[in-house]
């Protein structure tokens, strides 16, 4: 068979392994197991409550998104399977047991299939703690995904006021703004204005965005080629599981401006590249949708082979995005504004067993870090180990993260105060340092490690 043609993918693959096995590896704290479940379980307050719930089946729930608010640490359960009690849940952050029970929110009540219907919430992906109290849940509708999927209800924009627990606003995704094939599975919210908040709603089964304004209570549809799978990046394997997906419209990150705009830094999971657009066009429906609006959507670079990406989070503070490395279970950092390339992204934290599959991240206004693994490919091809640890949430400041890599940060003499963590943190995982992994003291060499190993490959597809 020839080297060349198909194969020369597979060769810049190996030249970037060979990058990475130049550098030095060492266990370094950056991140802490917070919570680690075999599987989930829920704070059943007593039997008769129970009894509401026959379809229960604590095999069928996986938890998938997370977001810190107040005392809370929200935990969403989508409804893969027909087992699932509630698609929306919360732990106390000052709870330190190792596999707490989940509490629904906003009570049992509202996640019962009673004489009412459907449930407040039916299944949710992701959710966003605004600034100004206010928790948005992206409710797809969509029950027993993987096995007789039923749209129970129209996608839906769920706001709940945190002060008290009640709903603020239900708003309904129009039909023309969504096709049979939409799931909408991420969310990000502007919220420099309380009364002029924006939502950004991906949809990675029709690759759109949905902008939702709050003063005016209406959305319009953005579409663009950049919001589609990559059809030579939709191959994945996570810890020997193999399998093929065509997700678009996926990472969505928020970096805030001086004037009161933002840029929306964004990816599909199919795809190693990131792109970018400022909001003050997707503010602007008219504008938004005119043809010459297109060369306003940018492309930042590549995060190389295998670089594809679920989440991301962009943390305000320090110009740090965050983002998840699916294939590599990893979490990797850029500095936005930065050349995005791959001497300019940190590897935060990767782990054979603690990260597979990083599915969800936030950072909290305190400047730490959260993130979700769940083997959600085991979950959706195989079947999780009953015995073993399946699920985890890690965290750690924001400065121990990135520190020794190209993210790093200025020392500060005041130490910050951790989050919570379990009294039984696993071991952690290891990190390489500096641009993807390397140590500081180590990037000139590196830089002309890589600089050799990208002449070969640029070399080998000329020769082919």
């Amino acid at each position: 068979m020839s080297v060349c043609g198909r194969s020369n993918h597979g060769l810049a693959t190996v030249l970037l392994l060979a990058f990475l096995g130049t550098q030095s590896t060492s266990a370094i704290d950056n991140l802490r197991v917070a919570h680690q479940w075999k599987s989930l379980e829920y704070a059943w307050p007593d039997e008769d409550t129970r009894q509401l719930f026959p379809a229960y089946n604590r095999e069928d729930n996986l938890p998938l998104g997370l977001e810190v608010a107040g005392d809370k640490l929200f935990i969403t359960v989508p409804r893969w399977r027909s087992g699932v009690a509630a698609s929306l849940n919360y732990i106390k952050l000052n709870d330190t047991s190792e596999s707490p029970l989940l509490n629904p929110y906003p009570s049992w009540e509202a996640h019962h299939y009673g004489a009412a219907g459907v449930p407040e919430v039916v299944s949710t992906f992701r959710i966003r703690a605004d600034r100004c109290g206010r928790l948005w849940v992206l409710d797809t509708g969509l029950a027993d995904i993987l096995g007789s999927p039923e749209q129970q209800a129209p996608p839906t924009l769920v706001v709940y006021d945190l002060a008290n627990d009640q709903i603020l606003r239900k708003f309904v995704i129009p039909e023309m703004q969504r096709t049979g094939e939409s799931l909408f599975a991420n969310i990000a919210v502007e919220d420099e204005s309380c009364e002029d908040s924006f939502g950004y709603l991906a949809d990675l089964g029709s690759p759109g965005l949905v902008v939702y304004s709050w003063r005016r209570n209406v959305s319009w549809l953005v579409k663009h080629h950049f919001f589609h799978p990559d059809p030579q990046s939709g191959e994945f394997n996570v810890s020997g599981v193999s399998f093929q997906w065509k997700d678009g419209l996926f990472g969505l990150a928020l970096a805030p401006a001086a004037d009161g705009y933002s840029t929306l830094y964004f990816h599909p999971l199919c795809s190693t590249m990131e792109f970018s657009v400022n909001t003050r066009l997707l503010r602007d429906p008219e504008r938004a949708m005119m043809p010459d609006s297109f060369h306003e959507f940018k492309v930042l670079g590549s995060r190389g082979p295998n670089g594809q990406s679920s989440v991301s989070f962009l943390d305000p503070s320090t110009g740090i995005l965050f983002y998840a490395l699916t294939n590599l279970n990893a979490i990797a950092c850029w500095r936005s504004g930065g050349k995005y390339n791959i001497l300019e992204q940190g590897r935060v934290y990767m782990d054979n067993v603690t990260m597979v599959f990083p599915n969800d991240l936030k950072v909290d206004r305190q400047g730490n870090i959260w993130v979700l693994s769940d083997r959600l490919p085991t979950f959706m091809y195989g079947q999780l180990d009953p015995n073993d640890y399946n699920f985890r949430i890690l965290t750690g400041s924001v400065r121990e993260a990135v520190a020794g890599t190209v993210c790093s940060m200025p020392p500060i003499t005041s130490s910050s105060r951790s989050p919570p963590i379990s009294s039984t943190t696993p071991k952690v995982g290891v990190r390489i340092a500096g641009p993807l992994g390397t140590d500081s003291g180590q990037s000139t060499n590196v830089s002309s490690t890589l600089v050799l190993l990208l002449a070969l490959a640029f070399f080998a597809k000329i020769i082919c």
